[in-house]
């Protein structure tokens, strides 16, 4: 399908997908015994003399300098990033879930803007943008070749102030041009409802600092207008991720055993080999968020809803709560996000966010450039899935970091055509975008029927072999790799 996406960005959202839990203040020197590339060094001083004698104007040094540590961290991986002052102060107030922008989840692809998915609730959303879309120009500045960091700042800025984007939609002759106005968006992390007596549904955005305390509040809520649930679908479509404490809270909240393991990582230094357990001091500095949650969360049968939206840290929680058997995980398959990213503070305002390690499930299944493949494949619709061709995963990216032992092999869900995108936008063209716990949402039906013994609508061309699901067990035992846990604090 040609050059695949660059960059992975979230518009306003900008959330930190599997950034560890505190800032690490820290100048690392070069490993013990290992020498300096003094000729490649010398080479770098070189060609910093040239630029700065011979270039047609002055350049100064603090912007080449910040572009030359921006290009070296950002070829390593679509995730690792130089943080300059302003996207330092960007990413700090994403990881408290408020932000001023449109509202679009994007792809850099083929040299333009794609629009991945507008977020639930944002201008962007109630202007109509849809998944598919090409942003060819913002502010009538054309973005070919414009980086996706690029294109997020120019889409960011003061609340109330307009950004006009154009739009090439697939179907449509002439571009389309719309004036979106800048807004303070303040993602709602948890959402919680009775579908219908007896069953619950709890939706899980992408996951803050304020995310557990949330999901105490509304499990309270559910069982005080509802005591003796049946059954509870956790939504984690869409949910790009965020803070590792967060989904190693939600694992917990739900799993029997605090002593079970939610996730492991391996790395390259000693600290990113670790195992992480559903105890309160791995997902809480202080208190205990998690006290007063209904007991009945740890027995109820529950359905994981995942798509190719969901990563990291949803995928966190997919793959302990599929391995323990603790839930049914239905819908598609995720992203395949499974990286650690660190931030290393290179000064007050400064910082680089490195991938040191990789993510595994409790039973040692690999997250990244894989995902979790689902216990149920269930469109998003009775027509089919029709976004999954719209959809860029973790394996599109270039350069992205290979799965431990990845061989050059398709995914396991073929890259669509061309002509497959096409149709699949034809389609959508005149769809209203899909509510997540509305009376339309399909997967959601599905979800209740498995509850109820009924049968459910797989997805099309599932083999009736792979029909029957296994039924919600409790936690079993098994073995992790040797990974050094972190003592308790």
């Amino acid at each position: 399908m040609g050059m695949k996406a660059k960059h992975f960005g979230l518009v306003g959202v900008g959330v930190l997908v599997g950034v560890a839990a505190s800032f690490q203040l820290s100048a690392h020197a070069q490993k013990a015994g290992a020498p300096l590339p003094l000729d490649e060094l010398r080479q770098l001083a070189d060609v910093y003399g040239l630029i700065k004698t011979d270039y047609v104007e002055p350049v100064e040094d603090k912007k080449l300098l910040s572009e030359a540590i921006g290009g070296m961290v950002a070829s390593l991986d679509p995730h690792s990033v130089y943080l300059d002052p302003k996207a330092f102060r960007d990413m700090r107030e994403a990881v408290q879930g408020k932000f001023v922008g449109v509202g679009v989840e994007i792809s850099n692809e083929d040299g333009y803007i794609k629009v991945v998915s507008p977020i639930e609730d944002t201008p962007a959303f109630k202007a109509g943008v849809k998944p598919g879309d090409l942003i060819t120009r913002i502010d009538n500045v054309p973005v070919r070749n414009m980086s996706s960091d690029e294109a997020i700042k120019r889409m960011r800025g003061k609340v109330g102030s307009k950004v006009t984007l154009t739009i090439a939609r697939p179907g449509e002759d002439k571009p389309w041009v719309v004036p979106i106005a800048r807004q303070e968006i303040k993602v709602v992390s948890v959402k919680a409802k009775m579908v219908e007596p007896g069953y619950a549904w709890l939706r899980i955005s992408q996951f803050q600092e304020n995310t557990l305390d949330e999901l105490a509040k509304k499990t309270q809520e559910l069982y005080a207008e509802q005591p003796d649930i049946k059954g509870l679908v956790l939504d984690l479509r869409n949910d790009p991720g965020g803070l590792l404490p967060g989904a190693i809270g939600v694992s917990a909240a739900f799993l029997p055993q605090p002593d079970q393991v939610i996730v492991s990582t391996k790395g390259q230094i000693a600290d990113s080999n670790q195992a992480f357990y559903g105890r309160r001091e791995f997902y809480a500095q202080r208190g205990d968020p998690l006290a007063g949650l209904p007991a009945g969360l740890k027995s109820v049968p529950m359905v994981v809803l995942v798509n190719g939206g969901s990563a990291s840290a949803s995928e966190i929680v997919a793959g302990a709560l599929q391995d323990y058997q603790r839930a049914i995980v239905m819908g598609s398959r995720t992203f395949g996000k499974g990286s650690v990213q660190t931030l290393r503070q290179l000064s007050e305002d400064t910082a680089i966010k490195l991938t040191t390690a990789r993510y595994y499930t409790p039973k040692g299944r690999p997250i990244q450039a894989t995902g979790i493949e689902p216990d149920m494949r269930v469109d998003e619709s009775a027509e089919g899935d029709l976004l999954n061709a719209l959809r860029v995963r973790e394996a599109d990216l270039q350069r992205h970091l290979a799965a431990e032992g990845e061989k050059e092999a398709a995914p396991k869900d073929q890259n669509p055509s061309l002509a497959q995108q096409q149709r699949a936008l034809a389609l959508l063209k005149d769809r209203k975008p899909i509510e997540f716990g509305g009376q339309d949402d399909f997967q959601l039906a599905q979800a209740i029927k498995h509850f109820k013994g009924q049968p459910v609508q797989l997805a099309k061309g599932v083999p009736d072999e792979d029909k029957p699901a296994p039924a919600p067990l409790p936690g079993a035992e098994h073995k992790l790799p040797e990974l050094k846990a972190p003592p308790k604090k």
